[in-house]
């Protein structure tokens, strides 16, 4: 598949119909007929278009999942029966995985060796590591004082709101609909509007795996109307979203409403800190992969590097000269590192801040400008990656979000300095240390304000692994068994034995 600018071209190309909503088990029109294109961000073109919902539209999805659940069709099989399901969706993902790779790079401007090797694998894993879950799904037994048999149910929710982003809508969705479904659950998800493709060839390779109707629905939209309207609906039992920490909490909110359960994996912001004593080598690379993956449209990026001050002028020094060096641009050139941004609107939004760095006195080391790359690639939405140096620890820049490859680079003179750097923003989503020194790196991780830390490494994730914010971060967990209990409810079981004959 290559970008065109035929509209229906990409979605034809993975066999699910464009402009249609999964509600369920059927494709069918938005109640309103309304539709949408989808701009490629690595041209700026069409590349296909959605179905654009309407309050309608996400009420017939709740029914759908309430009735399915209700009826037991899904959430009365046992786990393992669950569990086979999915490992029959593996199965589909991993033959049709070069399909989806390409969507997902087409649709979010990936490079496409990022989406083969770490959106699709990824999403895959999950899955499998969610049906190995579904394997063991046990209660407990309790023994109590009283003469009394006490035992503990694990049971699905019921009707899960699975919320999703623009910057990973395959992994992120996969995150919450895995375990959401291996726990027995109905689900209805309701991507980015920018993003919704790969959640629609998900639904349809769920129900080829055999996911009965109406338990998995996808509602593409306006997140602003059909999101509020989802999280606050009455019939759904719970809410997993991520997403800004803006919008997270105006969906906490609504949800309180009804005083259903929300977990949330909020905006990051986190602070990778590069002791004298880290072998460079190895850590520059970090540094660099940490805050250019995804053209830093990564929650979990390293968009702040704090230096001790002994090695701060060389790595400055090998930053500027290693970083325009990056492969940029043609996302369907295996060698490309960092592709576009995912939307001129968050372009527009990463010169805004880094025009606002330079006029709050940044050194720009590199980068620091749109790109128009011209050619096939012109009309994309290209952000040179960017090294800003000399900014204080109260400027936007290094206090707020860029989610764009931008880093700043701010020297330090003590750990303990490190540490109140590291910690002085209002995110605790990630964190990095580099160091070859082992008592320093546990002294150091167990008083970094996040949920997650990566020592001489960035973004090593696994299905097994928890991973969540504290602070404006968010809350709850994802990925491991943690995961799956956010989308279970505990039961307690007591039977009376009567009198105790002894």
């Amino acid at each position: 598949m290559t970008i065109t600018d035929n509209p229906a071209a990409v979605t034809e190309s993975v066999q699910f119909p464009p402009g249609r909503l999964f509600i369920g088990g059927e494709w069918r029109e938005a109640a309103d007929g309304g539709r949408r294109d989808v701009i490629s961000p690595a041209t700026g073109r069409v590349i296909s278009s959605v179905a654009w919902a309407a309050a309608a539209d996400v009420d017939a999805a709740v029914t759908a999942a309430r009735e399915s659940f209700d009826s037991g069709v899904w959430s009365r099989l046992s786990g393992r029966e669950r569990s086979r399901v999915l490992l029959k969706a593996v199965e589909i993902l991993r033959e049709r995985r070069e399909e989806l790779a390409q969507l997902e790079s087409h649709d979010v401007g990936k490079p496409i060796t990022f989406a083969r090797i770490v959106d699709v694998e990824h999403a895959i894993l999950q899955f499998e590591y969610a049906a190995s879950l579904g394997q063991h799904l046990d209660g407990s037994v309790r023994e109590i004082p009283a003469n009394a048999h006490a035992y503990i149910r694990k049971e699905p929710i019921g009707v899960v709101a699975a919320i999703t982003p623009f910057n990973f809508p395959l992994i992120l969705s996969s995150t919450k609909i895995a375990p959401a479904l291996v726990a027995g659950n109905s689900v209805v998800h309701k991507p980015a509007g920018d993003t919704p493709l790969s959640a629609l060839f998900m639904a349809q390779v769920l129900k080829d795996a055999g996911v009965p109707g109406g338990v998995f629905n996808v509602v593409t939209g306006s997140g602003a109307s059909l999101g509020d309207h989802l999280v606050g609906h009455p019939q759904v039992d719970k809410v997993a979203f991520t997403g800004s920490t803006e919008v997270g909490a105006h969906a906490a909110a609504l949800a309180a409403r009804t005083l259903k359960p929300f977990t949330a994996e909020l905006g990051g912001n986190a602070a990778n800190i590069l002791f004298a004593d880290a072998d460079l080598d190895k850590a520059i690379g970090t540094v660099i992969g940490a805050f250019v993956f995804n053209a830093g449209q990564f929650c979990m990026a390293g968009p702040r590097l704090l230096v001790e001050r002994p090695v701060y002028d060389t790595v400055l020094g090998i930053l500027g000269q290693a970083v325009p060096g990056v492969p940029f641009g043609d996302i369907t050139d295996d060698a490309t590192v960092v592709g576009p941004l995912a939307s001129q609107k968050q372009l527009d939004k990463v010169t805004a801040m880094v025009e606002t760095a330079r006029r709050d006195g940044a050194q720009v080391v590199c980068g620091g400008e749109p790109a128009d790359l011209g050619g096939d690639l012109e009309g994309g939405f290209y952000y040179r990656p960017t090294v800003l140096a000399g900014l204080s620890s109260d400027a936007e820049c290094v206090r707020e979000e860029v989610f764009g490859p931008v880093l700043t680079v701010q020297p330090f003179d003590t750990e303990e300095e490190a540490i109140a750097m590291a910690n002085g923003t209002a995110y605790g989503l990630a964190s990095g240390i580099q160091s070859s020194d082992i008592a320093r790196i546990h002294r150091v991780a167990k008083r970094l304000d996040a949920g997650i830390c990566w020592v001489n490494g960035w973004a090593v994730l696994d299905p097994a692994v928890p991973f969540g914010g504290v602070k404006s971060s968010g809350w709850g967990r994802e990925y491991g068994p943690e995961a799956l209990a956010s989308y279970q409810r505990t039961k307690s079981i007591v039977i009376d034995l009567g009198e105790d004959p002894s």
